[in-house]
């Protein structure tokens, strides 16, 4: 996840860091106040009221600031993810079943793998999720998201590698004995080897 390989793990990995960022400023706060809160007391309204001004003003108001702006950068980046209609994008189905993967591709109709997915490097690549049986879950870290394979549900999310490649795929749900074993690979060809594969399946 933290080494990401395409547009969408790029992203995820960024907010994922500028979280770590924010929720380790907040910690680092909050424990500054608690070592404050151990100082032996001093009478005075002059005390009392910069007390209030730490607990208020820092203690509700920048955690609280914080949260929102993590909010706020985290639902953008989720929009900029949602797949969108282009005239280049890939389109392929993954099928989950207990403990496999079979994909399918609309621009080689017929044609099916399983355990290994196929995609075009250097372009988006929207792929159909569903199962057969239990709910499962479709992940490539290295490549986007987690989103789950629903029975009688299609889920839709876009994938993309960077370069060419072999990146691991794996069910991140726990869906029953066996299923720390589901997982998958997704392998990224340049484009002449794309076409190689549509024509030939190689």
């Amino acid at each position: 996840m933290l080494d990401p390989a395409g547009p969408a793990a790029h992203s995820i990995a960024r907010l994922w860091w500028v979280m770590l960022i924010g929720s380790t400023a907040i910690f680092a706060l909050v424990m500054l106040l608690l070592a404050l809160a151990w100082r032996p007391a001093r009478a005075g309204a002059t005390e009392a009221a910069a007390e209030r001004t730490w607990i208020m003003g820092l203690g509700l108001a920048f955690p609280v600031a914080v949260l929102l702006v993590l909010l706020g950068y985290g639902l953008w980046l989720g929009e900029r993810l949602l797949p969108r209609a282009g005239p280049d994008v890939a389109r392929v189905a993954a099928v989950a079943r207990q403990w496999s993967w079979t994909f399918s591709y609309d621009e080689a109709p017929g044609r099916t793998t399983d355990g290994v997915l196929h995609i075009p490097a250097g372009r988006p690549v929207d792929v159909a999720i569903t199962t057969r049986d239990v709910i499962h879950s479709f992940w490539v870290p290295r490549l986007a998201g987690k989103l789950d394979a629903i029975p009688g549900h299609v889920n839709v999310l876009r994938i993309e590698a960077d370069t060419p490649g072999s990146y691991a795929g794996l069910s991140a749900e726990f869906s029953g004995h066996g299923y720390e074993d589901h997982s998958f690979t997704v392998i990224a060809h340049a484009p002449d080897d794309w076409q190689a594969f549509l024509e030939d399946g190689q």
